[in-house]
């Protein structure tokens, strides 16, 4: 499985490809010709097209040995650190998670909803695997973690149909999608209490589409070792076509956009009672197929 990163070590950050012994494939020393300008980053190598990313994939299958650095000597980034859009955010997408919602607000009878919740967070809200989120004590008193598969664009498209919506998909990680619950409901549109400092965690790579089924894989979160959330991808009310399809009506889609497709049932704030993250908690999301994406919050 091909395993497209973004990691720093002394030299800078660059583009990679985590080869399966946990050695990484420096793409900047091992392509050369056109590639060698397709793969400066995350961003380029997406907008470069099919015949890049099978190139990529060709020198992962049989890496030249002067390009692998060795385990343990980087450290991974968000697979796109600065992405130029804000991150496209599904709500309320797993019938579970509605439900738990709906009875912390004493709903008791809760209805699907007939089309997505989108909402956006801000680029800079994104952080890789390891790094800290900030508490926001002084901020809000109710932070939230929420696992989600997340999409990222590789064709540019507007109106795309649901039959063709995968053609325009580069590839699938992982999204914590953190969240001040209190600022959530206190400004009604969600992108306040979604938008806090570095409550973006992405990673730790991408898998290119066509190497997973990712609308049929598990999902899950841990907190400090705790299974919090244990659910499935094929439980999401709108799937990852019908989310496409829904977005680009009258909306291009860019090479490069991420998209997080909503969370199951598990949150803290409609545990009983509420369990939301205090600082030193480590929160560690997994998609069967894509890996783990863990972070901590930042201790006091």
């Amino acid at each position: 499985m091909t395993k497209l990163a973004t990691f720093t070590d002394a030299k800078g950050t660059r583009l990679g490809a985590v080869l399966e012994d946990g050695r990484m494939l420096d793409l900047a020393t091992a392509a050369n010709g056109a590639l060698a300008a397709q793969v400066t980053d995350m961003l380029t190598l997406i907008e470069a097209g099919p015949a890049a990313l099978a190139a990529v994939r060709a020198l992962a299958a049989a890496p030249p040995p002067g390009a692998v650095l060795p385990a343990g000597g980087w450290r991974l980034l968000a697979p796109i650190p600065r992405p130029r859009r804000n991150v496209f955010c599904v709500g309320r997408n797993y019938m579970d998670h509605v439900a738990e919602g709906d009875r912390t607000r004493g709903i008791t009878s809760s209805e699907l909803p007939k089309y997505p919740q989108f909402f956006t967070k801000a680029p800079d809200t994104v952080i890789g695997p390891d790094e800290l989120i900030p508490p926001h004590t002084n901020t809000t008193q109710w932070l939230d973690y929420e696992v989600e598969l997340a999409v990222i664009i590789g064709r540019e498209g507007a109106d795309i149909s649901a039959e063709d919506a995968l053609s325009h998909v580069f590839g699938w990680t992982i999204g914590n999608d953190v969240t001040g619950r209190d600022l959530q409901r206190r400004y009604g549109q969600w992108f306040k209490g979604k938008s806090l400092d570095r409550s973006c965690p992405l990673g730790p790579w991408i898998i290119p589409a066509e190497e997973l089924d990712a609308l049929n894989t598990g999902i899950r979160c841990y907190v400090n070792g705790e299974k919090r959330q244990d659910s499935h991808t094929s439980k999401m009310i709108f799937d990852v076509k019908e989310i496409i399809r829904q977005l680009s009506i009258g909306f291009t889609l860019k090479p490069g956009d991420v998209i997080i497709s909503g969370t199951p049932e598990g949150v803290g704030y409609a545990m009983q009672p509420p369990r939301t993250l205090k600082p030193g908690d480590v929160i560690r999301c997994e998609i069967d197929g894509i890996g783990t994406l863990t972070n901590t919050v930042q201790p006091a």
